[in-house]
């Protein structure tokens, strides 16, 4: 009897198989290694985490020295249940006896810095529209909000605005460089050569 041949002509894969654990020379398979490898580290520890309600904090340094992290309530709160800050309140969370008065306490807080968040971003929100309407009606009849008649917006508005002719420059000026580049880049047409 012969070996197997597969539709296309090949062989059968010799499927999933041990690899013997050393340090990988090749640069490329390692960094492939390195990401395959970490991905499943990362699914185990949430794993861990799902089934047994356990606290789990895994941080992975790259050999570039980039970080990569998971952690469950958050790499954060797990490193510092055991290593605080100097004069953090709460600190130790982990290791309070009463779990529940620890969760309870962390997730209260998520909730507090949550909803403080909320209203910054309203307030603000809500004064950026303040802002726009200010503009639109300081633009009168002109065709852009650039154009916009500054002697109508109030003291609290030319700063914002100001900032917003600066943002607009700066675009226009890294719009203008990249143009430049390109053209400079670009092949320069090859006289043609009159016959007599």
């Amino acid at each position: 009897m012969g070996t197997a041949k597969t539709t296309a002509g090949r062989p059968p894969s010799k499927g999933r198989q041990r690899i013997e654990i050393r340090y990988i020379e090749d640069k490329a398979k390692r960094q492939v290694a390195f990401s395959k490898r970490r991905t499943g580290v990362f699914k185990k520890a949430s794993e861990v985490s799902q089934l047994c309600g356990a606290h789990v904090a895994v941080v992975v340094f790259s050999e570039g020295g980039k970080a990569f992290a998971i952690g469950n309530p958050s790499v954060e709160d797990v490193l510092r249940a055991y290593d605080p800050l100097p004069g953090e309140e709460g600190a130790c969370l982990l290791q309070v006896e009463d779990d529940d008065a620890a969760c309870r306490w962390a997730v209260e807080s998520t909730l507090r810095q949550a909803e403080e968040t909320k209203a910054h971003v309203e307030a603000e929100q809500a004064r950026m529209n303040a802002f726009g309407e200010k503009v639109m009606q300081a633009k009168g009849g002109r065709l852009f909000w650039w154009e916009a008649d500054v002697e109508h917006l109030g003291v609290a508005e030319l700063p914002e605005f100001a900032r917003a002719l600066q943002r607009l420059r700066d675009n226009v000026q890294r719009h203008v460089d990249k143009l430049s580049s390109d053209a400079a880049a670009a092949p320069s047409p090859t006289p043609l050569l009159l016959l007599q």
